[in-house]
């Protein structure tokens, strides 16, 4: 009988050579990608032995997500396997980026326990275009920072920028999720206006007194050490640790000051920014600037 020749293989055989069921072999020879060479004499299919090492390549281009279009074009020699592989990476590319703002999104309902409207806005947000957190971000620079008068700050402005890269991590997503549900709350953009205009120095004048609480981490490390050290607020050691910070600075200003920023979420903001650009950020100082806080109040008292 012809499919019992040792140049031929039945499709039973074909699968049981190659281990891909013979359900799997028959739609890819229907589809072309496994041409039989003939027929038996009661119909069934033959392959050439050449058919299993077709086989195996088939196989290996599926697993490796190519379909099978562009498998039979390879085959045929229509395409090259590097060509379907550089447009398949491209196309891969893409569907990573979308998982792992997918995967994000979850994550961050997971974690809040978000109800269905709160997790179509951060999946509406996650998915935003470049030009669209652009223009969320340029608002909220807008409302916040506007006419401020400072030169230098309208400089560090036109440098300002806060983008997602093309490929960023879940985190990055999460925090960007965070930041824009942050700036565009009018609140915290009044908040944080209010911050700034207490620390943005009059033209021709000293920078305020509660400016530097908030850009010299060296006051958030002096205040960490005495905090570690047991230091109380009210007591007379914490004097110590304000007459070193402060000196002869009007105390009630840089109070103001630091009251601001801890209402307006300073501390959360920078947090958030340094993540979605993906930067190493200083631990989140708010314990500290909260004790300076009870500390300045308490000297105003004493």
């Amino acid at each position: 009988m012809e499919d019992e020749r040792p140049d031929v293989l039945t499709i039973g055989r074909l699968a049981h050579r190659t281990g891909v069921p013979v359900r799997t072999l028959r739609f890819w020879s229907d589809e072309g990608a496994i041409p039989p060479v003939g027929r038996s004499a009661s119909g069934y299919r033959l392959y050439a032995a050449e058919a299993v090492a077709r086989v195996e390549l088939v196989r290996t281009l599926r697993e490796l997500g190519l379909g099978l279009d562009d498998v039979c074009r390879v085959l045929s020699g229509r395409t090259t396997v590097a060509s379907v592989a550089e447009a398949h990476v491209t196309a891969l590319d893409a569907q990573i980026r979308s998982l792992k703002v997918s995967r994000a999104v979850l994550s961050t309902v997971a974690k809040r326990g978000s109800t269905t409207e709160e997790t179509a806005l951060m999946n509406r947000l996650a998915r935003l275009s470049a030009a669209e957190r652009t223009q969320i971000v340029e608002e909220f620079k807008e409302e916040v920072f506007g006419g401020l008068d400072d030169p230098r700050l309208r400089d560090r402005l036109r440098t300002y920028r806060i983008e997602l890269p093309d490929d960023p991590t879940p985190d990055q997503v999460d925090a960007w999720i965070e930041l824009a549900e942050l700036v565009r709350d009018p609140g915290f953009r009044a908040r944080l206006r209010t911050w700034m205009e207490l620390n943005t120095p009059v033209p021709g004048q000293d920078a305020p007194p509660g400016a530097s609480v908030w850009w010299a981490r060296q006051i958030v490390q002096t205040v960490a050490e005495a905090r570690r050290d047991g230091v109380a607020p009210g007591g007379p050691e914490a004097a110590e640790v304000l007459s070193e910070l402060f000196r002869d600075a009007d105390r009630a200003a840089v109070l103001r000051s630091l009251e601001a920023g801890i209402e307006a979420g300073a501390e959360r903001y920078r947090g958030l920014v340094a993540r979605v650009r993906g930067q190493h950020a200083s631990p989140d100082a708010t314990e500290e600037l909260q004790w300076l806080a009870r500390a300045l109040r308490a000297s105003e008292h004493g």
